[in-house]
This record gives structure tokens, C-alpha cells and sequence, in this order.
């Protein structure tokens, strides 16, 4: 289990309030009836593959905050971990580095960003992007949040790496005015820099409590193999598309093109 400091946490308030708030100490048990969820989450990672893993190996970067880091789950539970073996089960030799930190602000991000690029051998296909949320947490100002979310996508382009970005919305009770900032951020920034869009990542998880850790926050394994069904097909339309034939990767929806 990872370390973490302590800050408190308002049990009143809504998941997308703390998406990202990744500082909460101590190792949060499952609920007992997250043993009794149905499998469906599960069913398309835990199957045989049905098309043997082929080509050369597709090194994707996923680059984030506790969502990525796999806040209090077991090794191998992680969104990273969980996302790498369902693309391995549709014949994508992927192969995901985790350099998710919890914690992480979109500053902090955008600070380790150079030194975890020149770390990554072979040079990252795709980079995962989730930050934000402890931005969103710490009540930042939306255009700093912007101003560093942007300058990653840039960086990124700028080494032609492609980009997968996991939007966050911003809670109510944040008001209407920091909604409006906050919100737009994610699908305009997308769209100038040609990322593929996740419009909102802990969106299969919401008013599941099942799903969720007992902090409220976080999701527990079966949540992330939910959250990873929802997206698989996005990460593999990201993927750039003169490998996909190569490795047989192509999904039963073509990818979207960019």
C-alpha cells in the first residue's frame, strides 16, 4: 500500500467533488456486497482472449494522478494494469508504464513531465492523461488548470505522441461560475490538440456505491474493470492506426479517425 498524507474529507460531498483527491490516508476495505457485484464488469477482461496477442509491442505511457496510481487496491488492479490485460485479450501487445502519482495537481504534472518522457525506453505510442481532480479539490483556478493541461498536450504533440484525455467534471457545490471554467476545459483542449476525449472517466462508477471504495472517492477493483470496459474502446481508437493492422488490434467498431 502507498503512502499517503492526510486531509479531511466531507463524506457529504459528491464523488466528482473528490475524483481526484488522492491524499487520504489509511487502506479502505471493499464493501461486502462489492463480493456479490455481477461479473459483467469483469467478463471482458477475465475471458480467453479471442484474438492471440500480435506484432510488436504497443508502449503506452498513463500519466496521472491516484486514478492511475491505483489508490488503495491490490498490485495488478489498477486502471493501467486492468486496461493493459483487456487489450492484450483483443490482440494488442500493449504494454502500459503506470506513472501515476497520487496527489498530483496539474502543476506537478506538467513539472515531471519532461523527466518521466526521457525515462520512458521505447519512446511512449500513446500517453494516458488524467489530472485535475485535486486541482478541482484544492478550489484552483480553472485557467491554471487549463494553462497546465495545455501545455502537457503540447509537449506531447510536440514529440508526436498521441493523447487519450480522461475529463472531470466539476461538482455543484463548487457553483455555477467555477463550473462554467472548469468544464469546458477538458473537451475544448481535446479538440486543439486532436486528443481523443473521455468526457468524464469515473462516470460508470457514479451512484454505484458497489463500485466505490469506502471513502467515497476511489474505485475498488470492480469498479476500475467498469471503468475499463467503458473505455477500452477509446484507447485502442487512440492508438495510432499504421500499427493497428499490424497487430490485429482493430476492434469490432473501426477506430475513429483523427
Amino acid at each position: 500500500m502507498r503512502a499517503h498524507a492526510k486531509v479531511l474529507l466531507a463524506p457529504s460531498l459528491l464523488l466528482p467533488v473528490l475524483l481526484s483527491a488522492c491524499d487520504r490516508g489509511g487502506e479502505e476495505a471493499a464493501s461486502p456486497a462489492a463480493e456479490q457485484t455481477s461479473g459483467e464488469a469483469r467478463s471482458a477482461l477475465d475471458a480467453p482472449p479471442a484474438i492471440p496477442v500480435m506484432g510488436p509491442e504497443r508502449p503506452i505511457l498513463a500519466f496521472g494522478d491516484s486514478l492511475l496510481a491505483g489508490y488503495g487496491l491490490e498490485d495488478g488492479e489498477s486502471y493501467p494494469d486492468r486496461l493493459e490485460q483487456a487489450l492484450r485479450a483483443r490482440g494488442v501487445n500493449a504494454r502500459i508504464a503506470n506513472a501515476g502519482v497520487s496527489g498530483d495537481t496539474t502543476a506537478a504534472g506538467l513539472e515531471r513531465l519532461d523527466f518521466t518522457l526521457k525515462s520512458q525506453t521505447p519512446k511512449p505510442e500513446l500517453a494516458i492523461v488524467s489530472l485535475g481532480g485535486n486541482d478541482m479539490l484544492r478550489s484552483l483556478p480553472p485557467a491554471e488548470t487549463r494553462r497546465n493541461l495545455e501545455e502537457i498536450l503540447k509537449r506531447l504533440k510536440g514529440d508526436n505522441i498521441r493523447v487519450l484525455l480522461l475529463g472531470m467534471m466539476a461538482a455543484p457545490n463548487l457553483g455555477k461560475d467555477y463550473s462554467a471554467k472548469f468544464n469546458p476545459i477538458y473537451p475544448q483542449l481535446a479538440q486543439e490538440y486532436g486528443a481523443t476525449l473521455v468526457p468524464f472517466f469515473l462516470q460508470p462508477v457514479i451512484d454505484k456505491p458497489d463500485l466505490i471504495q469506502q471513502d467515497h472517492v476511489h474505485p475498488t477493483a470492480l469498479g476500475i474493470d467498469a471503468i475499463v470496459t467503458a473505455t477500452v474502446d477509446d484507447v485502442v481508437a487512440a492508438l495510432p492506426k499504421r500499427e493497428a493492422a499490424a497487430t490485429g488490434a482493430t476492434p469490432a467498431g473501426a477506430p475513429r479517425p483523427h
